[in-house]
């Protein structure tokens, strides 16, 4: 089966041959394992296993581990994800950039690069700079958990690259009314009114509440809040398994909605967004960060 390729920024347009090993809603398991980089305790990952994927989690410096000195065979993940440090590009930041955020950047393409996998997915915040990979055509879109039954309006910033220019189709539901503040559940191991800890775990899609031994308090709810709510992240990795297996076009934002006969944006806000980037285009801070493959 074909998908069209054509409304994905940097992509040709061209249509992409995709095996039709799978029909809609029939579970696939991936023959070969994922590996999670910047896992923290790895919710997005939770996801993901949730699907019949098997991850592998790399270091985290919450357990002392260090990226830097991390290195991978080539050939043996089929996918790569994780959410690097996202601190230097947050909106609500006071102090100057760091570039630590911008180095971990770098060390999550140079990952790739050397396990050279089919597809890699990176989670951050909408500030974060393009990651452009050589060999690999990259779909960027925004989410928030209240579009997929959640309770928080948290904007996350994804950008998933592939080899084979294939797109993710994200199926959003009407927005939960009921949200807390976006920042609210990284923040909230600091205050001395915090919700109990089962209705905390509970915010982030988790069944029962998490047992972390060796983290403080505040160091579990600030684990817990930085993690992508987990029936998003089995939407994601739902989309990443299925797709392709119909003919589709997606909106040329990259959002992963769908579009129908001559349009090329899915909604008003995406045909925003897509100005917003057109005025942007000749601002250079903080620029793409780029990797360049051995293919």
């Amino acid at each position: 089966m074909t998908c069209q390729a054509d409304n994905l920024p940097g992509v040709s347009r061209q249509a992409v041959t995709w095996p039709a090993a799978s029909q809609p809603g029939q579970s696939q398991i991936a023959p070969t394992p994922l590996l999670s980089i910047f896992p923290g305790i790895d919710l997005f990952g939770r996801g993901f296993e949730a699907e019949g994927f098997c991850v592998v989690r790399g270091p985290d410096i919450i357990w002392g581990g260090d990226i830097r000195a991390f290195h991978v065979p080539r050939g043996v993940f089929m996918g790569i994800l994780g959410g690097s440090p996202c601190q230097d590009f947050s909106s609500i930041r006071r102090d100057a950039p760091t570039g630590y955020g911008v180095e971990m950047l770098s060390e999550f393409a140079r990952v790739v690069t050397e396990a050279g996998p089919e597809w890699w997915i990176l989670e951050n915040v909408p500030r974060v700079p393009d990651l452009k990979i050589d060999g690999y055509f990259v779909q960027r879109f925004n989410v928030r958990a209240s579009e997929f039954g959640g309770k928080q309006h948290r904007l996350r910033s994804f950008q998933f690259g592939s080899r084979d220019a294939a797109p993710i189709v994200l199926p959003r539901c009407v927005t939960n009314p009921v949200a807390t503040e976006a920042a609210a559940l990284a923040s909230e191991g600091k205050k001395k009114s915090r919700r109990g800890w089962a209705e905390f775990c509970s915010l982030q899609g988790l069944d029962e509440p998490l047992e972390l031994p060796g983290l403080t308090v505040a160091a579990k709810y600030k684990a817990v809040g930085n993690g992508v709510y987990v029936p998003l992240a089995r939407v994601i990795a739902r989309a990443i398994r299925d797709r392709c297996v119909t003919d589709c076009r997606v909106c040329i934002c990259g959002c992963g909605r769908l579009v129908s006969g001559k349009g090329h944006h899915a909604t008003a806000s995406c045909r925003k967004i897509m100005q917003r980037r057109r005025d942007a285009a000749a601002v250079t801070e903080p620029g793409p960060v780029t990797r360049a493959a051995s293919l």
